[in-house]
C-alpha cells in the first residue's frame, strides 16, 4: 500500500493534482480544501490510500494521517465507497465528523451530498464506537497571532483558486467574525469556499 507521496507538484485539477515521485507522475485524488494548499512547482507531501479495483488502481491524498485513516474508516461501513467517503471529508473538517459520529448527529452528517437521514443512522451505528473524539483546541493567548496567519493562509488559498484577492479577504474575515474560536485553518477555509461557491 502505497502511505504516503512526495515530490513537486506538477499540475492541480478540480479533483486532483499530479505528483512527480520517483521520475513518476501520480494523480492524486483529494478534497478542494487539500488541493487549495498544494502549489505548482513546489514539492508537497500527502498521506494517502490506494484503492484497488480489477480495472483500475486509484490514489487519494489527504494533508494530516488523521483525515486518511477516516477516509479508510468511512469506507468499513457498508453502502460507503471511496467517493463518498471523500465528498464526506470535503464538507466535514475531521473533528467535525468524529464529533457527529460520536454524538449521532444527523443534522451534521446529512449536510453531505449522498447521506440522507439513514446513511447517516447506519455511519453513526456502525462507526461510532470507532471513532476517537478530537477535543477541539480552545483559542488561548497567541490567538491573534493565529487570527493572523489563518487570514493569510486560507486569502492566499483562495487566490490560487481563482478568486480575486478582493474576494478572498472578504470571505475570511466574514468566516473570522462569525467566528466561534475555530482559528483551523482547513476549517475556516472550508467555510469560505461555502460563501463564495462555485469558481
Amino acid at each position: 500500500m502505497i502511505s504516503t507521496v512526495r515530490g513537486p507538484v506538477l499540475s492541480i485539477g478540480l479533483d486532483h493534482a499530479v505528483i512527480e515521485v520517483g521520475g513518476v507522475g501520480m494523480a492524486v485524488h483529494a478534497t478542494p480544501v487539500t488541493l487549495a494548499v498544494l502549489r505548482r512547482g513546489e514539492e508537497a507531501r500527502l498521506w494517502t490510500s490506494l484503492i484497488v479495483r480489477e480495472d483500475s488502481l486509484t490514489l487519494y491524498g489527504f494533508t494530516d494521517a488523521e483525515a486518511r485513516d477516516l477516509f479508510v474508516l468511512l469506507q468499513t461501513a457498508s453502502g460507503v465507497g471511496p467517493r463518498l467517503a471523500l465528498a464526506t471529508l470535503a464538507v466535514l473538517a475531521p473533528d467535525q465528523l468524529c464529533h457527529a459520529l460520536a454524538d449521532g448527529n444527523l443534522t451534521v452528517l446529512t449536510q453531505v451530498p449522498g447521506i440522507g437521514k439513514k446513511s447517516a443512522e447506519r455511519l453513526i451505528l456502525e462507526l461510532r464506537d470507532k471513532v476517537g473524539v478530537v477535543a477541539g483546541a480552545a483559542a488561548g493567548p497567541a490567538a491573534t497571532a493565529d487570527r493572523g496567519r489563518v487570514r493569510s493562509e486560507v486569502s492566499e488559498a483562495l487566490v490560487g483558486l481563482g478568486f480575486s484577492a478582493k474576494q478572498a479577504e472578504q470571505s475570511v474575515e466574514a468566516v473570522l467574525a462569525a467566528g466561534n474560536g475555530d482559528l483551523d485553518t482547513s476549517a475556516v477555509l472550508r467555510k469560505a469556499l461555502a460563501t463564495l461557491g462555485p469558481k
